[in-house]
C-alpha cells in the first residue's frame, strides 16, 4: 500500500482523526500569534527590538527549563490529558498577552511572564505529541501519521498567517491574540475527547530522577541522535535570532511592516505543505543523512535578507526553507519513534527538544543588541553562515551518514496493526 492510501485509511480512524483535528486547531492558534506578538510589542510606547527579544527569550527559557519534566510526565501519565491541559494554559497566556497589548498597559515584566507561561505549556506538548502518535498509529503508518499531522498544521499555518496578518493590519495585534486564545481553548476541548486505544506500558512507580537517567541513557547511546541535536542547538539559536527578531526588524524598517513579514511567513508555510506531501511518499534509505543535508535549506532566507535582496527572493527562499524543515521534521520524528523503545520515546524526545532549544534564549537576547550595534543586515548574514557551518559539522560523523532505515518496526506496547494499513 502506498503512502497516500495509508494516509486515507488513517484519516478514517476516529482516534487519529480527533488527534489530527485538535493539532490542526492548535497550529492555527500558533499561526495567529507570531505576527501579532511581534508587531504588537514593537508598536507599544517605548518598545524596541530588545523588548521583543526579552519577551521571546522568556518563552524560550521556560521551554528549556520544563521540557525534561514534560518528557517524564508524558511517559508516566495519559498523553492526551497532558495535551489538553497544555492547550488550555496556552489559551490563558495568549488572552493575557492580548489584554496587555490592547490596553497598552504592557510592562515588559508582565509580557515576559505571560510568554513564560505559554512556554511552560509548550514544553509539555512536544514530548506528549511525539509519544502519542505510536499510541494511535500502527507501526506501518508512522511516517504517514506524522506527515498528516504536519499537513493539517501547515495548512492551518497558511490560513492563520494570512488571516492573522490581515487582522493585525485591520484592527490591531490584540484581536489576533484573542483569536489565538480562543483557538487554543477549542483545541483543548477537542483533544479531551481523545481515547488512545493503545498505550505504552509505563511504570510510574520509580523516581523522577530515575526516569530522567533512563531517558538520558537511551539518548546518549545513539550517536546520530545527539550529534544532530547539537547541530540544531546552534542552528536554532541563530534561527530564532534571525526569524523572530532580526527579520521583523528589517521588515518594519525597510519592507513595509507586517504585510511584508506575513508574506515571508506565508511562503515558508506553503513550503511546509509541499514538504509534507513529499514526506508521504519519500522514504530515504539513510534518513539521518537526508535530514542533515536538508538542513542547508535553513540559511538562504537570512543570507538574502541580510544582503538587501528583493522581498520576492526572500519569500521564495522561505518557501524552500519550509519545504526542507517539514521533510526534516517528519523523517526525524519517524526515525526516533522507530529506533527508541515506546516506553521511553517521550523522554528521549524531551532531551531532543531540550538540546535543540538550549541555546535559543541566547540568540534571542543577543539579537536586539546586535541589531542596535552592528545593524540587522550584518547580523542576519552571520546567522546564515553559522547555519551552514553547523550542518557541515554534523556531516563529519559516520553514524549521521550511515544509519539505514529499518522500515516499519515491530511495535513495543503500541499498536500492532489496523486492517488496511499493514502492507
Amino acid at each position: 500500500m502506498d503512502g497516500e492510501q495509508r494516509a486515507l485509511v488513517l484519516l478514517r480512524e476516529r482516534e487519529f482523526a480527533v488527534l489530527f483535528s485538535a493539532r490542526t486547531l492548535s497550529m492555527l492558534a500558533i499561526a495567529f500569534a507570531p505576527v501579532a506578538l511581534a508587531f504588537g510589542i514593537l508598536d507599544l510606547p517605548g518598545a524596541t527590538a530588545t523588548t521583543l527579544s526579552v519577551v521571546l527569550a522568556a518563552e524560550s527559557v521556560a521551554i528549556v527549563v520544563f521540557v525534561l519534566a514534560g518528557g517524564v510526565v508524558a511517559d508516566r501519565y495519559p498523553r492526551h490529558r497532558i495535551l489538553q491541559l497544555a492547550e488550555w494554559v496556552n489559551a490563558a497566556a495568549h488572552l493575557a498577552l492580548a489584554l496587555m497589548v490592547m490596553t497598552r498597559h504592557a510592562p515588559t515584566a508582565g509580557l515576559a511572564a505571560a510568554a513564560a507561561v505559554s512556554g511552560t505549556a509548550t514544553a509539555m506538548v512536544w514530548p506528549a505529541l511525539t509519544g502519542i502518535v505510536p499510541d494511535v498509529v500502527p507501526a506501518a503508518g508512522l511516517q504517514q501519521g506524522n506527515a498528516l499531522l504536519g499537513l493539517g498544521g501547515n495548512i492551518a499555518r497558511v490560513a492563520g498567517l494570512v488571516a492573522g496578518g490581515v487582522l493585525v493590519v485591520a484592527v490591531g495585534a490584540g484581536w489576533s491574540l484573542v483569536v489565538a486564545a480562543a483557538l487554543f481553548l477549542a483545541g483543548g476541548a477537542l483533544v479531551s475527547r481523545l481515547r488512545p486505544r493503545w498505550s505504552s506500558a509505563r511504570d510510574s512507580s520509580g523516581s523522577v530522577l530515575a526516569d530522567l537517567r533512563e531517558g538520558w541513557v537511551e539518548f546518549r547511546s545513539r550517536q546520530w541522535l545527539w550529534v544532530v541535536v547539537v547541530q540544531f542547538s546552534v542552528l536554532v539559536m541563530v534561527w530564532q535570532a534571525a526569524h523572530l527578531v532580526l527579520g521583523p526588524v528589517v521588515a518594519k524598517q525597510e519592507l513595509g511592516g507586517p504585510a511584508a513579514w506575513t508574506a515571508v511567513l506565508t511562503g515558508e508555510s506553503v513550503g511546509l505543505i509541499v514538504g509534507v506531501l513529499i514526506a508521504l511518499r519519500w522514504r530515504p534509505r539513510r534518513p539521518i543523512l537526508a535530514v542533515t543535508l536538508i538542513s542547508f535549506g535553513a540559511a538562504p532566507p537570512y543570507l538574502l535578507l541580510g544582503g538587501h535582496a528583493p522581498l520576492w527572493t526572500v519569500v521564495l527562499a522561505a518557501f524552500v526553507l519550509g519545504l526542507c524543515f517539514d521533510l526534516f521534521t517528519v523523517l526525524w520524528q519517524t526515525t526516533i519513534q522507530r529506533e527508541v523503545p515506546a516506553s521511553a520515546v517521550s523522554r528521549v524526545s524531551s532531551y531532543d527538544e531540550l538540546g535543540s532549544l538550549l541555546l535559543g534564549p541566547i540568540g534571542l537576547l543577543l539579537a536586539g543588541p546586535a541589531a542596535a550595534r552592528f545593524g540587522a543586515h550584518p547580523a542576519l548574514v552571520v546567522c546564515g553562515l553559522v547555519m551552514v557551518a553547523t550542518t557541515l559539522f554534523a556531516l563529519c560523523f559516520p553514524s549521521v551518514r550511515n544509519l539505514t532505515s529499518k522500515g516499519p518496526a515491530a511495535p513495543t506496547g503500541a499498536a500492532r496493526g489496523v486492517p488496511g494499513l499493514v502492507p
